[in-house]
């Protein structure tokens, strides 16, 4: 029977109601009906504010709001927590000590700061000792006395510690890798990687004067038989006398080092190299106008992906004993070599009147370089017998966990997960089953969703969670022997943590808080769990619960300032909007004015919020990363309006098939769900449909675009904030998972982008565009508006913002924005 560990809420938590039967984890059961979630008002708050809530106030300094704790993490005898907060009115930040006997937080001085910044650190085998860098440096804490030491004091900065089973500390300073003896202080050289060829103490003549010089010169002769005498006897001294360093490495000539990872047993490494090249070109350059010198200042901003050029990264096995170094191939993992965009090349191809040949050829292959990860793509078993790498295909349709083979020096493919689309930039968490040294544990899309899975390496792999939700955040315990992650299996919009223990079962519920459960941690005696959790109108505290039947949440922080609970924001209800292309819903939160009357007469004008980011998840039980949005809907609210925020087509949280739908159709499936939006507005809250507005800013502001431009009168009114223009200028690494290279797939490109469709632009339009975004360039804004002047539009304004970058950062400049939009809004909306 499923465990589930009760938690009551606390007065300030926002309740929620979901009446479902929530499906097992060990079963693909489908999610309960949708329905819609109701949101309540933390009960502290009775009285609105006296003053009138303002554009202005909402786009203060959000110090206002709240300064929430981040970067929190225990203590390392489990007595209380310590995080970081930002000080008022201050771009820096502070640590704090909070015990949790019921002291309150104090800040921790920083001549003892060393002391406490283990938040990464590594443990030994009998988990005695605690070894952490602080500012680069090394520190060794003894757990049962209480003591820390610190091991280095310069300027280097020491990185990657990792206790060898030898009881040693290695780390990694630049591209050496040292093992310091804790007791004695010995350090050892245990490996140097050199970026350059092996140098030579005698070359080959390079040419026939040169030959001709040896030969005939005596002096030159002598010269080099000396050189040579001297190599050969330093690499005699150096393989015979184990007290000095190894010889180092050499990776060749104009080469880079991606990743490198040391064996726990100390005695092999694996390390990624590539070619490097430019991150930009001579022309990638954006004019800041209002530079501190008074000048213009061209900044240097990244190459597009138009520009694009394929990365390759070359996989090395070193044998720090022998010194012998070997370079594994790609050829033993499937499909390495397929043609993976024949067909999209061929469609290609016959737009222009010409045949596609596919062939088979070797693709470009690097590590897999997750979005969320901090512990790279090599994952070592505790003794070091066995090793798994995490590759991607730089054309982004295949992943693969291989494992080593260090006695055949070859991959072995463990598991591949191909994607006709893309594979998800997140969700590709992995390593060795604690204890295990040949199963492991990972993250996989394969069935629809992001859930978890152990294989034993050449076996059979099982899944350990199923279901229509998403798995996020898993660490894995070698104390518990689980897996613990947060999901949204109640609810789409809801995440609480749960455990599931690798020899499988149903998953253990930890909370009940119907929030949004965010990054956790657990004790180091593993009795209780540190997390942030947000509700909607609740920013983000601090919480612990014990790992107990019955136990209760305890809310360790409250940085919530009084004048922003003092407000009656709108609570906003999460409702399944009924689809007319897919079968699944698109959820959508639902803001209605004080006093909302559906039977009203005159209906209400009504306001469509649109994320940005595009794989983003915004309708949910938590705070809202938007939360000056958040505000702004309130406000909104306030001057008669009814506000919409959906989670269209490509947003985060529901599974693979929601994700990809975008795929070489950017704005094509999430106007079709704003069109659907629109329709269920009119139908179910009384909102009058010819007096819609709209916007959003990143993405939001491309589907802004996309909106006027391919329906128009269904917004009479569009704000289009820090908008994309043209998917060729955009980066890569986002926009060719989702349309590929502008050189094979120009059909989506031109499907995708708003520049193509500019002449339909029917209603009003304002476009708010930062001159110095170095993410989507101002120059989107400039060759938009060209368009939109040769089509001899009229109705469409555009506001600049001269020192401002993608976010902004200056108080008046989202005043100035927001007074804008809700401008627009008024003038043709009411």
């Amino acid at each position: 029977m499923k465990t589930k560990f009760a938690v009551s809420l606390l007065a300030a938590f926002v309740a929620a109601s979901c009446a479902a039967t929530q499906p097992t984890a060990t079963s693909a059961a489908a999610q309960p009906a949708p329905t819609t979630l109701e949101l309540q008002a933390p009960a502290m708050q009775t009285e609105a504010a006296s003053g009138e809530l303002t554009i202005k106030q909402i786009m203060a300094d959000q110090d206002w709001v709240a300064r929430s704790p981040s970067s929190a993490y225990w203590m390392a005898d489990s007595s209380g927590v310590l995080y970081q907060q930002k000080r008022a009115g201050s771009v820096v930040s502070d640590w704090y000590h909070l015990p949790l006997g019921g002291e309150e937080a104090h800040k921790v001085p920083l001549e003892k700061l060393h002391n406490y910044a283990y938040n990464d650190g590594v443990y030994n085998a009998d988990r005695s000792l605690l070894a952490y860098t602080f500012e680069g440096n090394v520190f060794v804490r003894d757990l049962a006395a209480g003591e820390t030491r610190q091991l280095t004091r310069d300027d280097a900065r020491q990185s990657q510690l990792v206790f060898l089973t030898d009881g040693r500390l290695a780390y990694r300073e630049g591209n050496d890798f040292f093992a310091v003896d804790v007791g004695t202080g010995l350090t050892v050289q245990l490996a140097t990687l050199a970026t350059r060829s092996k140098p030579e103490a005698v070359s080959e003549p390079k040419d026939f004067i040169a030959q001709e010089q040896v030969e005939l010169i005596q002096f030159v002769q002598k010269e080099r038989r000396d050189r040579q005498d001297r190599a050969d006897h330093d690499a005699e001294l150096s393989a015979a006398n184990d007290s000095l360093a190894p010889q180092p490495f050499y990776l060749g000539d104009n080469k880079q080092i991606v990743a490198a990872s040391l064996s726990p047993a100390g005695d092999k490494m694996i390390v990624a190299i590539t070619t490097p090249q430019s991150w930009r070109d001579d022309g990638d350059i954006m004019p800041n106008y209002v530079a501190e010198d008074g000048r213009v200042k061209a900044e240097s901003v990244r190459r597009r992906v138009a520009d694009a050029k394929p990365v390759e990264h070359q996989v090395l096995l070193l044998d720090l004993t022998s010194g012998e170094q070997t370079q594994v191939t790609y050829n033993t993992l499937p499909g390495w070599n397929e043609d993976v965009l024949a067909e999209v090349k061929a469609e290609n191809y016959a737009a222009e009147g010409k045949t596609y040949e596919s062939k088979q050829a070797p693709r470009a292959i690097t590590m897999m370089q997750d979005w969320g990860w901090s512990s790279g793509a090599i994952r070592w078993s505790e003794q070091g017998e066995n090793a798994v790498v995490m590759l991607e295909a730089w054309d982004n349709k295949d992943r693969w966990i291989a494992s080593v083979d260090f006695a055949g020096k070859q991959l072995v493919s463990q598991h591949r997960l191909h994607d006709d689309a893309w594979i998800n930039y997140t969700h590709n968490e992995f390593g060795f089953v604690p204890g295990s040294a040949d199963t492991i544990w990972f993250q996989s899309e394969e069935d629809g969703y992001a859930h978890l899975y152990t294989k034993k390496l050449g076996g059979a792999q099982k899944q350990l969670t199923a279901g229509k939700f998403v798995t996020e955040n898993p660490i894995a315990d070698p104390v518990t022997n689980s897996l613990y992650f947060t999901a949204n299996q109640e609810h789409p919009g809801i995440y609480e943590l749960y455990r599931v223990g690798f020899a499988g079962g149903e998953m253990e519920t930890l909370t009940d808080l119907n929030g949004m459960v965010e990054s956790f941690e657990l004790s180091p005696n593993r009795e209780r769990v540190l997390f942030n959790y947000s509700s909607a109108l609740q920013p983000s505290e601090l919480y612990s619960v014990a790992l107990g039947e019955n136990a209760t949440a305890e809310r360790l922080t409250e940085t919530v300032t009084d004048t922003f609970q003092s407000y009656a924001w709108t609570v906003p209800e999460i409702v399944p909007v009924p689809s007319s292309h897919v079968d699944e819903p698109i959820y959508t939160r639902v803001y209605y004015p004080e006093g909302y009357d559906a039977e009203r007469a005159e209906q209400y004008p009504a306001v469509v919020f649109i994320h940005g980011a595009g794989y983003l998840q915004n309708a949910h039980a938590g705070w809202s990363g938007y939360q000056r949005e958040f505000m702004f809907h309130t406000f909104l609210n306030q001057q008669g309006y009814v506000v919409f925020d959906l989670d269209y087509r490509g947003s985060k949280g529901y599974g693979r098939d929601w994700r990809t739908a975008v795929y070489r159709q950017m704005g094509t499936p999430e106007v079709e769900d704003l069109v659907d939006v629109v329709k269920w507005a009119g139908e179910n809250t009384n909102v009058d449909t010819d007096r819609m507005g709209t916007y959003g800013g990143s993405y939001g502001g491309f589907l802004t675009f996309m909106a006027l431009f391919k329906e128009p009168g269904l917004f009479k009114a569009g704000a289009a904030l820090r908008p994309v223009s043209d998917w060729a200028h955009y980066n890569t690494g986002y926009t060719s998972n989702i349309l590929n290279l502008p050189s094979d797939d120009p059909i989506a490109y031109r499907r995708s982008s708003p520049i193509y469709f500019t002449e339909g632009l029917e209603d009003a339009l304002l476009i708010n565009s930062p001159m110095v975004d170095d993410n989507v360039f101002f120059q989107d804004s400039v060759r938009l508006v060209q368009r939109l002047i040769e089509h001899e539009k009229e109705n469409f304004e555009t506001a600049i913002f001269p020192v401002e970058p993608h976010g902004f950062r200056q108080p008046s400049s989202w005043l100035d924005e927001y007074r804008r939009i809700f401008k627009l809004f008024d003038e043709n909306l009411k």
